[in-house]
């Protein structure tokens, strides 16, 4: 996909405001990719960064140092990426290590949980849901009802399928109240029907 069929795809409010809270903390590359999980399109990522420069929607992210920072290592010798200099003695820890139960934010915006050594961490939401329910079924997610990712009520904490939860975020059914949300759940399962018919009258069609 070029620049013109970046043009020729139409951006909703939504995929415009999800572009620019997101490239402050990614790639374009990495960008596109989630931008094409989240509203099931198949940008290429050339053609989202047209679409940024269009809209003056730029990424902070240059992978320069700022003009009189130096890099971390300047000056350091012996000290190499994967080399033996870089390991820690057994027994010791590093400046930052945090323990089991920490807690932390991800690049996603949302609050994970250290649950073992060296570097395992999982989202504090999914802990939540899986201590009162058990683990998350294969194909599912758990999503805050009113979209608050700091609203930890267990009561706000649902369980949708995948495929609900492409055609809730395409059809901007996540919303602020909780209610409106679970409603926006069935709903999503009626455009999911509504397209597996279309598509086996499809099939049914071409067969003949």
């Amino acid at each position: 996909m070029n620049d013109m069929d970046s043009k020729l795809h139409k951006y909703t409010p939504e995929q415009l405001r999800f572009i620019e809270e997101n490239i402050i903390k990614m790639s374009w590359k990495e960008l596109t990719v989630k931008f094409n999980e989240t509203f099931s399109t198949s940008l290429s990522h050339k053609a989202l960064s047209a679409t940024g420069k269009r809209y003056g929607i730029k990424s902070s992210r240059t992978g320069c140092f700022p003009k009189n920072n130096q890099p971390w290592n300047k000056g350091k010798k012996g000290i190499s990426i994967g080399g033996k200099q870089t390991q820690f003695k057994k027994g010791h820890k590093p400046w930052n290590y945090m323990p089991v139960g920490s807690e932390r934010v991800n690049a996603d915006g949302y609050v994970d949980i250290k649950i073992a050594d060296p570097n395992k961490w999982k989202g504090k939401h999914i802990l939540i849901w899986e201590e009162l329910h058990g683990p998350v079924p294969k194909g599912h997610a758990v999503i805050f009802a009113d979209g608050n990712n700091r609203n930890f009520d267990p009561e706000n904490l649902l369980l949708v399928s995948r495929k609900q939860l492409v055609r809730m975020n395409q059809r901007g059914l996540i919303k602020n109240d909780a209610e409106l949300t679970k409603t926006g759940v069935i709903i999503a399962d009626i455009y999911n029907k509504i397209g597996e018919a279309k598509r086996k009258s499809k099939e049914r069609r071409d067969s003949h």
